[in-house]
């Protein structure tokens, strides 16, 4: 019974992005911050490569959001899960969504490509936010989250 309110709290979710709309369609202005959100297992590795990297330049600040923990003694939290999705779903400035390979991806996945944010499955935080960074690097003058995901496609 808990798991089927889970699947049906997750649907809603689901439901409400695509409703909702989400991003925008002009580029993102020089100097703006724009969000990476990380999966907790990958956040240091994102975290310390984005400390070490200078790839998206001056034009925008890449900062990653560390997602909170979607297993509790040894159990997905499905809750959890549809949460840091729609988190980042909600966030304009969001423009990918980096999380290691689990069954918690069958679920985020959906909701996160709702929203045309870019879905980056990696056991390294390290290399996904280089992956992300050399395309926020690559990107037009369009819309930043829509080059981010079509180039990590």
């Amino acid at each position: 019974m808990a798991r089927a309110a889970a699947l049906l709290a997750l649907a809603l979710l689901a439901a409400a992005v695509v409703v909702g709309g989400c991003g925008e369609d002009e580029g993102v202005s020089a100097g703006a911050t724009v969000r990476v959100y990380v999966g907790a297992s990958l956040c240091a590795g994102a975290k310390a490569e984005l400390g070490a990297s200078k790839s998206a330049g001056d034009e925008v600040r890449v900062r990653p959001v560390c997602l909170a923990e979607t297993e509790t003694g040894g159990r997905l939290d499905l809750a959890t899960v549809g949460v840091n999705a729609r988190r980042a779903s909600e966030d304009s400035s969001s423009i990918a969504y980096v999380e290691a390979a689990g069954t918690a991806n069958r679920f985020a996945r959906p909701i996160v490509e709702e929203a045309d944010i870019a879905f980056v499955k990696s056991s390294s935080g390290g290399a996904a936010m280089r992956q992300v960074l050399n395309a926020v690097a690559e990107a037009g003058s369009g819309s930043l989250r829509t080059s981010v995901r079509d180039t990590l496609e």
